[in-house]
């Protein structure tokens, strides 16, 4: 398995189509086998390539790396085999383009929250978000976002960029985030999807490569999804969450980006109005004001306040 090296485009690309051939079998695309045994699961290298129209030398060699002049033809042609979705389609194009030659690569330069962000942040007060970069590093937050996502961290953790929480790593490394999402798979292969997805448009930032390697070191579960090649480009999911202060709800969590695509984006945590969960964030906004106390009826031996299941709508 290639982690990211020197996040070399064109290894991507062999590793994508290699691992996407694996995982659909001849059923799923019509092909009969006539109870012959395989050695591998997954479509052989011929029969994709037949799928695709192209020649079976010619897909070894794209499949190898060897080859670095796929046209857009090929690739739609090869995306259509692969039964690829649009996100998918748009990564294998990503990982085909040639890089730019003639540039040396540079040191990314540092992230920043804008003074518009900043006062979006502080006009949504009592609505969950925080800022993420695209290495996801938490730039930002409001207090009721630090207090869904990370309330056991410093407050003025993304003040300071040495100190600044990374969202990839708190869901793979994290105690407390990973109890934090009763799916936790679902949320985990999210992270995945959109770090896979970064990785193809930023093949040259060395700060990406440098944490897929940690978490790919440091976590076998992010290892084994990365081998994956799954791509999900994740703008809007329904995640139920176990909090520590105010139980058990559901919450929306929508990714705003700019048009361009480009720049930190900003996810935004909502609850279904007059349900539950709408009442657990409520609750959680009056707990973690500053100077509030949680109501003594509702703390129970541990100290931590017990809240009723917040998932009902």
């Amino acid at each position: 398995m290639r982690i990211l090296g020197g996040m070399d485009t064109y290894g991507q690309l062999a590793d994508f189509l290699q691992a996407r051939r694996g995982q659909l079998r001849p059923e799923d695309v019509g092909l009969r086998t006539y109870g012959e045994r395989r050695r591998v699961p997954g479509l052989r290298r011929e029969e994709l390539a037949m799928l695709a129209g192209i020649s079976a030398p010619y897909y070894a060699r794209l499949e190898q790396g060897q080859s670095r002049n796929a046209s857009p033809e090929v690739l739609d042609a090869l995306a259509g085999a692969l039964r690829l979705d649009e996100s998918e389609r748009a990564h294998l194009h990503a990982l085909a383009r040639a890089p730019k030659k003639g540039r040396a690569a540079t040191r990314p330069r540092p992230e920043r929250v804008t003074g518009a962000t900043r006062a979006l942040l502080a006009a949504i007060a009592d609505t969950p978000a925080i800022v993420l970069g695209r290495r996801t590093d938490v730039l930002a937050w409001n207090r009721q976002g630090h207090a869904l996502f990370a309330g056991h961290l410093d407050p003025a953790a993304p003040d300071d960029p040495r100190r600044r929480p990374n969202m990839a790593r708190l869901v793979f490394l994290d105690a407390h985030t990973r109890d934090l999402y009763a799916d936790w798979p679902a949320k985990a292969r999210a992270v995945v999807g959109n770090l896979r997805l970064t990785a193809g448009r930023h093949p040259d930032d060395p700060l990406l490569a440098a944490l897929i390697g940690e978490l790919t070191m440091h976590s076998s579960e992010f290892a084994t999804m990365w081998a994956d090649h799954r791509i999900l480009a994740c703008d809007v999911a329904d995640y139920e969450m176990r909090h520590p202060l105010v139980g058990t709800l559901t919450v929306t969590q929508q990714t705003l980006q700019s048009p361009q695509g480009t720049g930190p984006a900003m996810v935004v945590a909502t609850a279904t109005p007059g349900s539950g969960s709408a009442t657990a964030l409520t609750l959680l906004a009056h707990a973690t004001a500053p100077g509030a106390h949680p109501p003594a009826s509702s703390v129970d031996g541990t100290g931590i306040p017990a809240a009723p299941d917040a998932t009902a709508t």
